[in-house]
């Protein structure tokens, strides 16, 4: 009870050579370069609402209620988050 092992299966494959599909990258170099940038502007905006408190426990500060860290920080922080979504979804027009 031997099988032949010189089967002919050249009728099941077909010898043609399949086309090739070029590898593309989910991002560009320019998506890169936008996250960058955009990140960035959160880093930015996380060091504009940072900042020291008062010296001691008993002492109130008005600095923490600068416009700086209360309106320009998230700002900042907000846009960079919303521009880092258009980054990420943003694919270059194709030439024709």
């Amino acid at each position: 009870m031997t099988q032949d092992k010189n089967i002919n299966t050249s009728a099941t494959h077909t010898t043609e050579p399949s086309p090739r599909v070029k590898f593309q990258m989910p991002f560009t170099r320019t998506n890169f370069i936008m996250m960058g940038c955009c990140l960035a502007m959160i880093i930015l905006g996380f060091l504009l609402m940072s900042g020291g408190g008062s010296a001691s426990q008993t002492e109130f500060n008005p600095e923490i209620f600068s416009t700086r860290r209360i309106v320009v920080g998230p700002t900042i922080t907000f846009l960079g988050f919303l521009l880092m979504a258009f980054a990420i979804i943003w694919t270059p027009r194709k030439k024709n």
